[in-house]
C-alpha cells in the first residue's frame, strides 16, 4: 500500500516482511547480517569508523533500506508502513575495541554479546559495529572487524546481497556515486488518511488471496500425492541397492525416493530459545567444494548439505560420548530457505520461503549418506514449483500485530517449542555471493560470515555465502541449547575434508 500527502510517500509493509517485527521478543532478535574481516591499505590512517560513517554517507542514494524507519498504524491495527528518514551515522555506526591483539575467538565471542540486542525502531532499522584491537595479519597490515545488523523485515538474503554491491566497491578507490538523495521530509499522514489506505489495502489483499485459491488448492494436491509416494517405498531398502563407488552412489541418488514430508526427530534444538547466543566461523575453500561437486556430479547447495549432515553426526556422536542427548535413530530434518525472487529483482523485501530436507544423519555409510541426501535434495527441487504457488508474499493485516506479537509471547512463556512435535531441527540456508574480493571504504574485505536468527523450536542456523575463493559459513545458535557451536564448525572443515577422500577413493 502506498500513502501519499504531497510529495511524501509511505509504503506499507507486506504481510512477510512484516511477520519478522511480529515476532520479535528480546529471545528472538529478527535481524541477520555478518561478521566481516577487512585489511586496512599500507599507509591508512585514521580511525575506520570515521571512514566508515563517511563512506555510507556517499552511498545513502542508492541503499534505500538504510534511509527509512517504521510509521506504526493507528492503535497497532495492522502492518506499519515505511517513511523516508535521515539516519544518525553516529549512532549507526559504532565502534567497539578488543584488547589488543585479539583473534577470531574474542570476534566470535563480541558477535555473540550484540547479537541479541534488538534494534531500536524508531530508527531506520540497522547498525554497523566496527571493532578494533585485532591482530595484524601475517605482512603486519591492520585489520578491523565489521558486524553488521540488518532488520529481517527489511531485507531477505538476497536484498542483503544487493544492499551489498550498494556500499562494496570492486577495487581499492571507492566510486563515484552521482545519484541526489531526496531530502527527508519529517511529514506524517493523519489518522483518517492512515485508515483509509489501509482499509483499500485490506480489501485488495483479501481479493487477491481469493484469486489464488484455485492454484493453491492445486499445488496442494500434487504435493500430497508426491510426500505419499515418497512415504510408500522403503528408502533404505532402495539405498542398499545402490552401488559403493561415489560415482556410482552420486548417480543411483537420482533413482532413489526420499519423501520429506514427516515430522522429525527431537533433538536439543528444538527447544524454546533464551536471550544468549553462541556464533562461530569457518571458511571452506570454494576450489575443493567444486572438485567435490563434480566428483559427485553434484550442485553445491547438495554438497553443502552433505558437510553440514556428516559435521552434525560427528556433533551429536561427540555429544553422546559426553552423556549428553545423542544420535537420533531418524534423519535430521533441515528448514532450507528457497528464493522467490524474479531474475535481476533487487527490491528491498522479503521474497523467500521454506522447504525441508531430509539430510540422512542417521546412516553411518557415507555412500548411503550421500545417495540419501541427493534423493532428498531431488524430492524437495519437485516440490519448489508448488511451494512458489502456495506461499504468499502480501496478506491481509487486519490485527495481525496483536494476535501474532501475543501469540509469540505465549509460545515463550510456556515453552510451546518443547511440547509440539518438531518437524526441522535446524536452519540451513545457502546465500550466493561474489567470486572476487571486494573494498569497504577503501580496506580490502577478507570473510564474510553471516551472521542469522534462530527462533524457538529451532535452535540452530547455518548459514553460508560465497566470498572471492571461499565458501564463508556463520553458525548461531542459543548460548543454551548449543553453547560449544564451535565444535560443529571445526568438523564441517573436517567433513569436507573426509568426503574428498572419500570421493577420490
Amino acid at each position: 500500500m502506498h500513502l501519499r500527502s504531497g510529495k511524501v510517500a509511505m509504503k506499507q509493509l507486506s504481510g512477510l516482511d512484516a511477520v519478522f517485527l511480529h515476532l520479535e521478543t528480546p529471545q528472538m532478535p529478527m535481524h541477520v547480517g555478518a561478521l566481516h574481516l577487512f585489511e586496512r591499505a599500507p599507509g591508512t590512517r585514521g580511525r575506520f569508523a570515521a571512514a566508515l560513517r563517511r563512506h555510507v554517507a556517499s552511498r545513502l542514494p542508492i541503499a534505500p533500506p538504510l534511509r527509512r524507519r517504521l510509521v506504526p498504524m493507528p492503535l497497532n491495527l495492522a502492518n506499519p508502513a515505511w517513511e523516508p528518514a535521515v539516519p544518525d551515522l553516529a549512532w549507526h555506526v559504532v565502534e567497539h575495541r578488543l584488547p589488543a591483539g585479539s583473534g577470531l575467538a574474542e570476534l566470535e565471542a563480541l558477535v555473540g554479546r550484540l547479537h541479541p540486542v534488538l534494534l531500536d525502531r524508531e530508527r531506520p532499522l540497522w547498525r554497523f559495529h566496527v571493532i578494533e584491537g585485532l591482530a595484524p595479519g601475517p605482512d603486519r597490515r591492520r585489520r578491523v572487524a565489521l558486524y553488521t545488523q540488518l532488520h529481517h523485515a527489511a531485507v531477505d538474503g538476497q536484498a542483503a546481497v544487493a544492499l551489498a554491491q550498494a556500499l562494496l566497491d570492486t577495487t581499492p578507490e571507492p566510486r563515484d556515486v552521482a545519484v541526489a538523495a531526496r531530502p527527508a521530509r519529517r511529514f506524517r499522514l493523519g489518522t483518517p488518511q492512515l485508515l483509509g489506505g489501509l482499509l483499500s489495502n485490506e480489501l485488495r489483499q483479501v481479493g487477491g488471496l481469493i484469486k489464488a485459491v484455485p492454484g493453491s488448492a492445486v499445488a496442494l494436491g500434487q504435493m500430497a500425492r508426491q510426500g505419499l509416494g515418497g512415504l510408500a517405498g522403503s528408502a533404505v531398502q532402495r539405498l542398499r541397492a545402490l552401488l559403493r563407488p561415489p560415482a556410482e552412489a552420486a548417480a543411483g541418488a537420482s533413482r532413489a525416493v526420499v519423501g520429506n514430508l514427516g515430522l522429525a526427530p527431537r533433538t536439543p534444538f528444538n527447544a524454546s530459545v533464551t536471550e544468549t547466543r553462541a556464533f562461530a566461523t569457518v571458511g571452506l575453500p570454494l576450489r575443493e567444494l567444486k572438485l567435490l561437486r563434480k566428483a559427485l556430479d553434484a550442485s553445491l547447495n547438495d554438497v553443502v548439505m552433505m558437510v553440514c549432515s556428516g559435521a552434525l553426526r560427528h556433533w551429536f556422536l561427540q555429544a553422546a560420548a559426553q552423556g549428553r542427548p545423542g544420535l537420533p535413530r531418524r534423519s535430521l530434518v533441515a528448514a532450507v530457505p528457497v528464493s522467490l525472487r524474479a531474475a535481476g529483482d533487487a527490491t528491498a523485501n522479503n521474497q523467500a520461503a521454506m522447504t525441508l530436507v531430509k539430510l540422512g544423519t542417521h546412516l553411518a555409510d557415507r555412500a548411503e549418506r550421500v545417495a540419501y541426501l541427493r534423493a532428498a535434495s531431488a524430492s524437495m527441487k519437485q516440490n519448489l514449483g508448488s511451494i512458489k504457488t502456495l506461499m504468499p508474499l502480501d496478506f491481509p493485516s487486519l490485527g495481525l500485530p496483536w494476535l501474532l506479537g501475543t501469540a509469540t509471547r505465549l509460545a515463550g512463556r510456556t515453552r510451546l517449542a518443547e511440547r509440539i512435535p518438531p518437524v526441522a531441527n535446524v536452519v540451513i540456508s545457502n546465500v550466493p555471493g561474489p567470486g572476487f574480493p571486494l573494498y569497504l571504504a577503501g580496506a580490502r574485505m577478507l570473510s564474510n560470515h553471516p551472521a542469522s536468527i534462530v527462533v524457538h523450536g529451532l535452535a540452530l542456523n547455518i548459514t553460508v555465502q560465497t566470498y572471492d575463493q571461499s565458501l564463508d559459513v556463520g553458525l548461531m545458535a542459543c548460548g543454551r541449547a548449543m553453547p560449544d557451536v564451535q565444535v560443529l564448525a571445526a568438523a564441517m572443515r573436517e567433513e569436507l575434508e573426509a568426503l574428498l577422500q572419500w570421493a577420490s577413493a
